[in-house]
């Protein structure tokens, strides 16, 4: 009997010892041992030690992944740049200094297909232009004669030159221009996929019955026109256009 009292007794003490030092749950005035501040000023001045010696070494590492991250970026690049470039080095236009340019990015892909129908896009527009700056050009020195529409009175040499005319063309002539246009693009110089850029031929019903392409300066075959059969010499107008 006289064990187990003082068996009791020593664990009633021992629990009272261990809660010393037990930071208690009360308010801000609730009393703490010396000894517990001393220990939390101490972790609390470790761990900010601890701090400040690691931010240098995360900072470092930060960088690090920073550049390593830029390095890939930029070998990827390059390594895209350059399938592209050997993908489309041997195109038409490629040519001394410059090589091939493309400061826009629209071949970055490598895609051949898109870089076709960019090909002929690009070709057309540039004989438009050219057609528009010659019709430009040879109105100022030579004139159908005639009369543009005789319902409204007006002659081919009454229409002035320029963005003038734009106004004075009735509205069923550009109607009719506009027709022609659409008929030219959709059969007349139809750009079959099999074909090189630029070489087109009519999309008329008989397939190649009725069908025609067309040879030097856009003359029909029917009227004797003729490709150019020189290869080097086809090479350099074809560069030329572009």
């Amino acid at each position: 009997m006289a064990a187990k009292t003082s068996a009791v007794i020593l664990a009633t003490g021992g629990l009272a010892a261990a809660t010393a030092f037990v930071a208690p749950r009360g308010g801000a005035g609730t009393p703490q041992l010396r000894s517990t501040r001393h220990a939390e000023a101490t972790g609390a001045a470790t761990s900010s030690s601890a701090l400040r010696s690691s931010a240098p070494a995360a900072a470092l590492m930060a960088v690090a992944a920073a550049g390593v991250r830029k390095a890939s970026q930029a070998a990827g690049k390059t390594g895209k740049s350059a399938v592209t470039l050997r993908a489309f080095e041997n195109e038409l236009g490629v040519q001394a200094p410059v090589g091939f340019w493309d400061p826009a990015g629209f071949t970055s892909d490598g895609d051949a297909k898109d870089f076709y129908r960019r090909r002929v896009v690009e070709i057309k527009h540039g004989r438009v232009s050219m057609l528009a700056c010659t019709g430009y050009i040879v109105q100022e020195f030579v004139r159908f004669p005639g009369f543009l529409s005789p319902s409204s009175d007006i002659k081919f040499a009454d229409v002035p030159n320029g963005l003038k005319a734009v106004t004075v063309v009735p509205a069923v002539g550009w109607f009719q221009y506009t027709v022609f246009c659409g008929l030219c693009d959709l059969w007349i110089a139809d750009q079959r996929p099999t074909n090189p850029p630029g070489k087109l031929q009519t999309r008329l019903f008989g397939d190649e019955a009725l069908n025609y392409d067309y040879g030097f300066l856009g003359i029909p075959a029917y009227l004797g026109g003729k490709p150019v059969e020189d290869p080097e010499l086809k090479k350099k107008k074809l560069n030329a256009e572009l």
